[in-house]
């Protein structure tokens, strides 16, 4: 069996929905040996390219193709590079429901290389950030901080303070939250402390 058809068969055995890189048939051949193929799979109908060098198995529905969501993609980025992203500015708000604005435009912070990706009418933004940035251990409280940074001090509402009591409520992991918020800044810190604290929870010092 040829490469072509080795690329072919693989991608006819997965399941609709799978997330194509380039870099993911790097050991049949190079980069411009490999685009060009999974071109051919575009051209046949078996794959959707989505972005440069980024390839969809679609899933079909009676009201068209699903494509992936931008949580998906950056998901499937994620475990390609073996690298952290994390969800920063609006993005971080619009995830937690936070801000109502559906954004056009994602921000995320990478331990890996920083990039930007055209997804339809959508831009995706990968920013190469500093290893503190992903030293919590527990992902919502590390995507909370980030949204709260966005927002600013000046700007937090008492509508957000009611939101975050909720999703405190819900997602607050009682064995990692003390070191997690001596990542944040200290009003940050400040604030968060205060809710848990009114949510009934024994907060040590940060």
């Amino acid at each position: 069996m040829c490469i072509a058809e080795k690329i072919r068969e693989q991608v006819k055995l997965d399941k609709p929905g799978a997330v194509y890189f380039i870099s993911d048939f790097a050991q049949h051949g190079n980069d411009v040996f490999i685009s060009r193929l999974l071109s051919e799979c575009v051209d046949d109908g078996l794959l959707i390219r989505i972005a440069n060098g980024i390839y969809y198995k679609p899933v079909e529905t009676k009201f068209g193709v699903l494509f992936p969501s931008v949580d998906e993609l950056i998901k499937a980025i994620a475990r390609r590079d073996n690298a952290q992203i994390l969800p920063t500015g609006e993005t971080a708000q619009n995830l937690l429901g936070l801000s109502t604005q559906v954004p056009t435009r994602y921000v995320y912070l990478t331990s890996g290389s920083s990039r930007r990706i055209v997804l339809r009418e959508q831009t995706i933004t990968l920013k190469r950030s500093v290893p503190r940035n992903f030293a919590c251990k527990n992902d919502f409280m590390a995507t909370l901080i980030q949204a709260l940074k966005s927002i600013g001090k000046d700007n937090v509402t008492d509508e957000h303070r009611q939101m975050i009591a909720g999703l405190l409520q819900k997602h607050l992991d009682e064995k990692t939250y003390i070191d997690d918020l001596k990542t944040a800044p200290i009003w940050v810190r400040k604030f968060i402390s205060e809710i848990i604290k009114q949510n009934g929870h024994e907060l040590a010092s940060a």
